[in-house]
């Protein structure tokens, strides 16, 4: 096991896939895995949750502290990095707090993980880092920069760096059908930015296994990415309406959905690699790779060289509306 008797280190590890990653590795039989967070409450009730595990560190910080990241990476084998200024709206109207947590955030783990000897980090960064049209993905863009530069600089020592590129995480807190839930349970109506906009969804359980995956294979300097469904944002909340309803008893007829047009920094599709990075891009069955400067003449198993093209949620059939009810079942959101 990949796992067994190391020490990990997750950076944002109370949030939705920051617990999920946890709990995948302790499978494991890791040493230790240290939480690293800004909530105290939520680490509380993470450690109850995991009844009181004692394979598992808590530790309050936030990644604007370098201090506080060299100080947990002490000793620590792999670093996978989750935390982040996630919410499209509040990195717009706040955006050099998100520069200050996405992008200096991320260059103090780069630089703890180098002083410690680290020997892998994982970050986490998003479909919006491509072709950014808000400060959310611009600073993820940034960050993705910094992680793949590290080896072409010489800056990072014996640590390697890689990135994985995540599309909305179906469930993950703030995100579209939670929010959608709890405003019809609520009796509000649903607001939708424009049904036809398209989006790439992938489950929890997909996020995880793509970021340990990615930590597995890292060479160096890479993004790995998850080929993964599209969906059109009015086919889901059409079904969730629908589900609710079925489920709450509710009344179809009193359910109103306004559509609100385009939200500062929103698109009507997302990217997850663009025609230049497929070039160079590897294609395994589920994932891309996108080679890192210091990983152009390695080898990965099974790989091929990509098709060129801009992969987009403009340019691909959304599921149908019976797959995507079947994918919200299975990932138990319905």
């Amino acid at each position: 096991m990949y796992f067994k008797d190391k020490k990990i280190l997750v950076i944002g590890g109370t949030g939705t896939i920051g617990r999920s990653i946890v709990r995948s590795i302790l499978k494991e039989s890791p040493r230790i895995i240290k939480v690293f967070s800004r909530d105290e409450y939520k680490q509380q009730q993470f450690f109850i949750d995991m009844d009181s595990n004692d394979k598992l560190r808590f530790i309050i910080g936030d990644v604007r502290d370098y201090d506080s990241l060299f100080t947990a990476m002490r000793d620590i084998d792999y670093v996978i990095h989750v935390a982040a200024m996630k919410r499209v709206e509040s990195c717009e109207f706040n955006p050099y707090e998100a520069v200050k947590t996405n992008i200096h955030g991320t260059n103090n783990v780069m630089k703890a993980a180098i002083a410690q000897e680290v020997k892998k980090v994982v970050f986490t960064s998003s479909d919006k880092a491509i072709s950014p049209t808000n400060t959310y993905g611009a600073t993820k863009l940034i960050a993705e920069r910094l992680i793949s530069a590290a080896g072409q600089n010489g800056i990072r020592g014996s640590t390697v760096f890689a990135s994985v590129r995540f599309g909305n995480v179906m469930g993950s807190r703030g995100s579209v059908i939670p929010l959608f839930k709890e405003r019809l349970l609520k009796g509000k109506k649903i607001t939708v930015t424009d049904k036809e906009m398209t989006r790439f969804m992938m489950t929890l359980d997909q996020a995880t296994e793509l970021t340990i995956k990615a930590l597995k294979e890292a060479k160096g300097g890479e993004v790995f990415v998850l080929k993964m469904p599209v969906i059109k944002i009015g086919d889901l909340a059409d079904i969730l309406i629908e589900e609710m309803c079925s489920k709450y008893s509710l009344e179809r007829k009193n359910i109103d959905v306004e559509v609100v047009g385009l939200r500062p920094g929103e698109k009507m599709y997302e990217e997850l690699m663009t025609h230049d990075e497929s070039k160079s891009a590897l294609e395994l069955p589920g994932m891309y790779i996108i080679p890192g400067n210091v990983s152009n003449h390695v080898t990965y198993s099974n790989a091929k060289k990509a098709r060129t093209g801009t992969y987009s949620s403009k340019g691909q059939e959304p599921i149908t509306t019976d797959e995507l009810r079947s994918l919200l079942k299975r990932a138990a959101l319905l």
